[in-house]
């Protein structure tokens, strides 16, 4: 079993697509001659050529809108929007078109569509460059949000996007992309709506889910070693569909839980989580279900400030060692 990165197994996933399907083609700012923001897309020029590598001009509604037409229209794109934060000028298309047309015509239309994209803070970027906003995405009906936390959900949620007939928000995290992990060189496919337990524990649940899945496990080893709580940690993988059922499952054996995610803790996706969990789980609960997320403020730029803003191993552990 290789190990390679989050960035490589991305790469790799988009590699094979393009070579199993010439439907399949890749839009974004900077993918061609550059090799993409992140350097997901280098040599993909050079190897497929500007047919089915599309360098687009600054206009993220335009990229969206294009990709949109092409899959109504048979095609399979793949659009690459540099930050999330970039996803709210092509609101309009992904929210009232990609999302619904499907519904609207009575199924006789759909849109294959990937918008990959990358979330989250850590980069020194500020405010309106750092944001982590795939729990908007995943308020939409009609919707697809996959927020892998390892190179082996990045590749295997990747092919089941790019064989979906729905539009996928595929969130990346940059902070994520040199992260190692074991991927088979055999074909596989993570499913859409499935959770996975990443640590088993039986003192406590955390469910996270992107960047802080990485962030949760490290908690979870410093918690056995400094307190002798083991904590079993369950990664999302998907936002929508949601699947909550590992979740309840391990609640139902540790008795207390605590729900991690990088956004503002007001109106944040994780609120739904606990929402959810809470419903199901009342009974087994010993306390409230605990939240960890992001501070309310605008990101900030200076490194220290910005660290304080996202949440980190010792605000997970501080909640876990909570009275209930």
């Amino acid at each position: 079993m290789a190990i390679i990165t989050y960035r490589e197994a991305i790469s790799g996933a988009l590699h094979e697509a393009l070579q199993a399907d010439p439907k399949v083609f890749l839009m974004g700012e900077d993918i061609g001659d550059y090799g993409g923001s992140y350097a997901v897309t280098k040599g993909f020029l050079k190897e497929f050529g500007p047919e089915r590598i599309r360098d687009m001009p600054i206009a993220e509604s335009v990229i969206v809108g294009t990709g949109i037409g092409a899959a109504m229209a048979g095609m399979r794109p793949v659009v690459e929007l540099m930050t999330i934060n970039f996803s709210l000028l092509a609101l309009d298309q992904i929210v009232n078109i990609a999302a619904k047309i499907h519904y609207m015509s009575g199924g006789q239309i759909t849109v294959p569509l990937v918008i990959r994209t990358v979330s989250g803070g850590g980069n020194q970027l500020a405010a309106s460059h750092s944001q982590s906003l795939e729990g908007w995405f995943a308020s939409m009906p009609g919707l697809r949000v996959a927020v892998p936390a390892t190179p082996y959900d990045a590749r295997g949620l990747l092919r089941t996007a790019l064989k979906d007939k729905n539009t996928t928000i595929f969130v990346e995290h940059s902070l994520l992309y040199p992260l190692k992990g074991e991927v088979p060189d055999e074909w596989y496919t993570v499913p859409f709506g499935k959770a996975e337990v990443k640590r088993k524990g039986k003192d406590v649940t955390i469910v996270s889910y992107l960047r802080m899945t990485q962030v949760a496990l490290r908690a979870a080893e410093r918690l056995a070693q400094e307190h002798g709580i083991e904590a079993e940690v369950v990664d999302l993988r998907t936002l929508r569909p949601l699947d909550l059922e590992a979740a309840v499952e391990s609640v139902k054996k540790t008795n207390k839980c605590v729900v991690v995610e990088e956004t503002w803790r007001t109106g944040g996706f994780g609120a739904e989580v606990v929402g959810q969990i809470q419903e199901a789980a009342f009974d087994f609960l010993d306390g409230p279900v605990m939240r960890v997320a992001g501070k309310d403020v605008p990101m900030p730029y200076a490194r220290k400030l910005e660290q304080s803003a996202i949440p980190n191993e010792d605000d997970i552990i501080r909640a876990v060692m909570a009275p209930a």
